[in-house]
């Protein structure tokens, strides 16, 4: 269960990460309260996982899937080149966190 809420953790991290796009400094007010609504459901999975699971791990894996889905959107959403290097860096980080969950 713990595994399943850092997972959702990491899902709401993207969703911040891409709101603070929308938010356009925190002047557009629905944007800003969608993401510090994301920011708060994020951090709290994140102290609930972090019940069971080691702190270290745990904080890994969740600014891992928050930093692969916020590349990947970044290039589907706002057009951010998809490089050999950055694909290259993204699958790295992927097995990083793949060797985390492996060895937890």
């Amino acid at each position: 269960m713990a595994w399943l809420l850092l997972v959702i953790a990491g899902l709401f991290e993207v969703g911040w990460a891409i709101g603070l796009k929308y938010t356009e400094g925190f002047s557009r007010l629905w944007p800003s309260v969608a993401t510090a609504g994301a920011m708060i459901v994020s951090i709290a999975l994140l102290g609930l996982a972090m019940r069971s699971l080691p702190l270290g791990t745990a904080y890994a894996v969740w600014t891992g899937i928050g930093a692969v889905g916020t590349v990947v959107l970044g290039m589907l959403l706002f057009n951010e080149p998809a490089t050999v290097a950055r694909l290259t860096c993204v699958a790295l980080i992927v097995a990083g966190i793949a060797g985390l969950k492996l060895t937890a």
